[in-house]
């Protein structure tokens, strides 16, 4: 049996879907009343109010640990820290405990690269022995999270699998990704034809694969990775594989990078500038190395699947527009 939280978000529906067509037996749990197919049991429940947690670990061998606060792009909380503290380490760490007390064999926990940087790196590629240097809430906790979860599962039986995965993207993705398909879809001129980046992401359908291997590979046992599609692109080249899979015409000029920030900065969107138009280069070498992992798609291909999805899935409201 694996236990999955976060079964009813991005990525753990996807990771859901390959595990029992992989014939996996399920626990899925998560906030949303939703219904997801095929799950051996499906639990609604915010695991920040507590709960039986044993109960949920019953039975266990595998704990992938998706659930937690991500980005938020109007914060409304009164106290952002204690709210990102609570779900993304106080979780962590009541859910491993729970996991150790039921002689869960592996805890797989998803971390972030942003326990490393921000969103935008040094001139070296950040790898798994790169300084952790988190400078927004989400980063800072994540790494406070895997730290305790280092000190806890150092003291038990259970193995320990720490992933950090740059921007996780799909046709269904959410945040400022969701709104770049929704500008390109609506033929709307996007200010980056001069821009000359490099970014490292990584496609939803790699990422759980590689999860996917983490449950069984035994050198992941007690490792970190930094993951990734393993070839960076461009902004620009993200923008015309989305278009071309949307059918559409990509629709660039050239803009001053200093007029470019001041204006998203001005309307709230600075850290847009820096996801959009700077570098974040990751070496996730050792994905290939030590567990001879290779991504199953190519990014050019899963972005332009990512943009045909994207129209697939808001048909009726582009039809509206026409």
């Amino acid at each position: 049996m694996i236990l999955v939280t976060g079964a009813s978000g991005f990525i753990g529906r996807a990771l859901c879907a390959r595990l029992t067509g992989d014939s996996y037996m399920v626990r899925g749990v998560g906030r949303s009343q939703v219904h997801l197919p095929d799950l051996t049991h499906y639990v609604s429940r915010d695991l920040e109010q507590g709960g039986e947690l044993d109960q949920l670990c019953s039975g266990v061998d595998t704990v992938i640990h998706l659930a937690g606060r991500a980005h938020v792009l109007k914060e409304t909380s009164e106290n952002p820290m204690l709210a990102f503290r609570r779900a993304n380490v106080d979780v962590s760490v009541n859910l491993a405990q729970a996991a150790i007390r039921q002689k869960v064999r592996r805890f797989i926990f998803l971390s972030s690269i942003g326990v490393h940087a921000g969103e935008t790196a040094s001139d070296n590629a950040i790898s798994e022995v790169s300084p952790c240097a988190p400078s927004q809430l989400y980063g800072v906790t994540k790494l406070d999270a895997e730290l305790k979860l280092l000190e806890l599962v150092g003291a038990s039986d259970m193995e320990l699998v720490i992933i950090r995965p740059p921007l996780v993207y799909a046709g269904d993705a959410p945040g400022n990704f969701h709104r770049l398909m929704s500008a390109i879809s609506k033929g709307v001129p996007l200010p980056f034809a001069s821009v000359h980046n490099l970014r490292s992401m990584i496609a939803r359908e790699n990422l759980v694969d590689f999860i996917s291997l983490c449950i069984t590979h035994p050198s992941a046992a007690n490792e970190e990775f930094v993951v990734s599609d393993g070839v960076d692109v461009s902004t620009p080249e993200i923008v015309r594989c989305l278009a071309k899979g949307m059918e559409k015409s990509p629709r660039l000029f050239a803009c001053p990078g200093v007029i470019l920030s001041a204006g998203l900065t001005l309307i709230g969107r600075k850290n847009m500038y820096s996801q959009l138009c700077k570098s974040l280069v990751l070496d996730s070498g050792k994905t290939r190395m030590l567990l001879g992992w290779k991504p199953p798609v190519e990014p050019e291909q899963a972005l332009v699947i990512a943009g045909k999805d994207f129209v697939k899935n808001n048909s009726d409201k582009l039809k509206g527009r026409g």
